[in-house]
């Protein structure tokens, strides 16, 4: 896994997942080129950025969707 200190710098488009809520406690992906999917925090756009291949990508949605990440929510 690497990562982009500024995430403001890739050139991608960023998107939210339909989900988001209003809270903008959301994360933003955005395509970096074939092979790999940056991920950002939608209230830090400067901030740093995960850079992800699509099969990490694909694990971490089966993970937030099977509720691996909900501990204490």
């Amino acid at each position: 896994m690497n990562h982009s200190e500024d995430a403001s710098t890739l050139p991608v488009e960023w998107w939210k997942s339909s989900a988001s809520g209003a809270q903008s406690d959301c994360v933003e992906f955005g395509i970096v080129d074939p092979d790999t999917v940056a991920v950002r925090d939608s209230k830090d756009p400067s901030g740093p950025a995960l850079l992800l291949s699509r099969e990490q990508v694909a694990g971490l949605v089966a993970a937030v969707r099977g509720g691996r990440f909900d501990h204490g929510l």
